[in-house]
């Protein structure tokens, strides 16, 4: 697995980079592991329903939020500074061609990653991603998963908040999940946790839970 480092993009000049590696992919290259931190922009999923986004589109504009549909599984989800966003641009054939089983590889390796931090991450069937807190009425997400396979080969991924701001969840209904919150690593540890703190623990929680 190799890891390419994109700074800080846009979204959609970082899906034509995902784009451009699984060609590469798909001809017989390394499995690749993108990382970037993302201008602020919402991302609507195949499954986005519009009324999860609470205000008109152009008001998210206004402030400074792109809107961006895209070809991933699951709802809206918000991207921007502070949160770490993972594109595994794997092929599949080589970690098990099992959908189940790559979507929980992918919350394993979140989970060992917050890990580090001293967090206890956790599933939360049937919503997709990381959760921490407690798992009645204090659930709170701190990383979103939504994917695109083609010809077995992964698009998209996980986005986890390390120091981000979190006030534009409040404008849309996350991932279209009603009555729990999100959070970040810093705000659950209490201290700051940047997204290049969180590089180093995401390629070693990737590569245990995805070795060869």
């Amino acid at each position: 697995m190799r890891v390419i480092d994109l700074g800080r993009m846009g979204y959609e000049a970082a899906w034509d980079v995902q784009r451009e590696v699984a060609e590469l992919v798909l001809s017989g290259a390394e499995d690749a592991l993108l990382v970037v931190e993302h201008d602020p922009v919402l991302t609507l999923g195949a499954a986005f329903q519009e009324s999860n986004l609470l205000l008109p589109a152009d008001e998210y504009r206004s402030r400074g939020i792109d809107v961006v549909r895209t070809d991933r599984g699951g709802d809206v989800t918000y991207h921007g500074p502070g949160q770490l966003v993972v594109y595994p641009v794997f092929d599949l054939n080589r970690h098990g061609r099992d959908l189940h089983r790559w979507m929980r590889g992918l919350e394993e390796a979140v989970i060992l990653a917050v890990g580090e931090f001293g967090l206890a991450g956790w599933r939360f069937p049937p919503h997709t991603g990381v959760w921490v807190g407690d798992p009645g009425t204090g659930a709170r997400k701190v990383a979103a998963i939504g994917v695109k396979v083609r010809r077995w080969v992964n698009l998209h991924g996980v986005a986890l908040n390390c120091d981000a701001d979190l006030s534009p969840f409040g404008l849309i209904v996350p991932c279209g999940i009603q009555g729990f919150g999100v959070t970040s690593i810093a705000q659950e540890t209490g201290r700051t946790v940047t997204v290049e703190d969180a590089k180093a623990p995401i390629e070693r929680a990737f590569r245990a839970t995805f070795p060869g």
